[in-house]
């Protein structure tokens, strides 16, 4: 049985098993997704999008889609993934079950809770009805399969009006228990008029057992909001992520994705922002720093719709031994949308003989008064700046890291949270092999 067989008929013993209500629009939309998966199946190097990316290594597994029971893990056992420097709501899920014992979670003028209690409470049926499954892709076929079997993750609610005192702390732990697994987080985000939130989501497997997490995000941002939100991949080896993030903007929104990609066997990042208002700023930025055989593949898309609105996309890569990054990045201009002022910039430095990068920077753009730019560059460290280093008492090894961190900084600049912005740092310095005597 493939794995997409196994899928299908795992989603029907759900169905009998009583595990959803069959009566609800919830349930309908849950269906539609699993039909149009199973016509669609996982994508193939066949399908353009996916063209320098196979799933093959990853689905031969034998997966498992449900835990067989509830794990559990000491805090500190764990602690290092936190950002402990600081204060922060938690909401941390163990082999896709919330563990109550390592979140912090609210009601308290807003909601920062469980998406398995929005889905079955009554109070949250108009917000799941207005915004759930809403802006997500529905020719994606791995978007279909989470919103199929979505019923955990990160549900957040935050009303006009408030700014956040604290970050938000999202993270995914795998324990290992299961040989092979397969978890399907599903996060809903919706941030009202004037309110501000900063968001950190880090997937993080505690062994080297094989897992594949297919995550989806819905990111909200209405008139005035302002969203930072930070992800953190730096998994094990056997550890395989496709994670899919929707953004809808409204009026004079903020939002800020940022991507850091340090680890993982295969990575698909699909990123995309829809302009639905004017004078809307979005800012997209990543760094990917893999060796080995990681596999890395950036999709972004940007979609202008409506006038006066700025988008600002930053995407870096340092590729060495035989990883393979990819990035395609779309931006959309559509006829109305005059006064745009769109950017995006794609830098790669192959420093792995067999080290290889697939760039596609795209524009399509439909008005003509706007201000639009896109640029990639592949190329290695510069030898003239690595003798001169040397030449002032620097050994080699520390000279190219100083130069690979300065190629990075203006990616890591851009973090709005300082201890964040030290921990990603020190996770730079990490996997460049050295240990440096400075912050960036």
């Amino acid at each position: 049985m493939s794995l997409q067989e196994k899928l299908i008929s795992s989603f029907m013993v759900m169905e009998n098993q009583g595990k959803l209500d069959l009566d609800s629009n919830l349930h309908n939309i849950r269906t539609e997704a699993i039909t149009a998966f199973e016509k669609q199946g996982f994508p193939t190097k066949k399908d353009e999008e996916w063209k320098y990316t196979s799933l093959k290594s990853v689905l031969k597994h034998d997966y498992s889609v449900f835990p067989v029971a509830e794990n559990s893990i000491e805090f500190k056992d764990v602690k290092k993934y936190f950002l402990h420097e600081i204060e922060s709501y938690k909401l941390v899920f163990i082999d896709g079950v919330y563990s109550s014992f390592l979140s912090s979670t609210t009601h308290d003028g807003y909601d920062i809770c469980l998406m398995s209690s929005a889905l079955k409470k009554p109070k949250y049926k108009m917000i799941i009805d207005n915004y759930f499954n809403k802006i997500t892709d529905k020719n994606n076929s791995t978007s279909n399969l989470n919103t199929a079997f979505s019923m955990e993750g990160a549900f957040i609610n935050i009303p006009k009006n408030i700014v956040l005192p604290k970050p938000i702390q999202i993270i995914n732990f795998y324990t290992g228990n299961e040989k092979e697994i397969l978890l399907q987080p599903r996060n809903l985000v919706i941030v009202g008029e004037n309110s501000h939130v900063q968001i950190i989501e880090r997937h993080q497997s505690l062994s080297s057992n094989v897992v594949l997490t297919n995550a989806v995000t819905e990111i909200y941002a209405n008139k005035r909001a302002i969203v930072h939100y930070y992800k953190i991949q730096n998994d094990h080896e056997n550890a395989s992520l496709i994670d899919s993030t929707y953004v809808q903007q409204k009026d004079s929104s903020i939002v800020s994705v940022n991507t850091y990609s340090f680890g993982g066997k295969l990575t698909r990042n699909n990123l995309a922002f829809f302009h639905e208002g004017e004078y809307i700023e979005s800012h997209l930025n990543g760094i990917s720093i893999l060796n080995k055989k990681q596999h890395v593949d950036n999709h972004t898309l940007v979609k202008h719709q409506e006038p006066n609105c700025d988008s600002f996309e930053l995407y870096k890569g340092i590729y060495d031994d035989a990883s393979t990054g990819v990035f395609n990045g779309k931006v959309i201009v559509d006829k109305v949308a005059q006064k745009t002022n769109a950017f995006q910039q794609n830098n790669t430095i192959l420093i792995g003989d067999k080290a290889t990068i697939n760039a596609k920077p795209q524009l399509e753009i439909f008005a003509d008064d706007v201000k639009c730019s896109h640029g990639c560059t592949i190329g290695q460290l510069d030898e003239s700046a690595m003798f001169y280093m040397q030449s002032r008492g620097i050994p080699k090894k520390e000279a190219k890291a100083l130069l690979l961190y300065a190629f990075g900084n203006d990616v890591v600049e851009k973090i709005k949270i300082p201890a964040l912005k030290t921990r990603i740092a020190k996770l730079i310095a990490t996997k460049l092999g050295v240990q440096l005597g400075f912050e960036m």
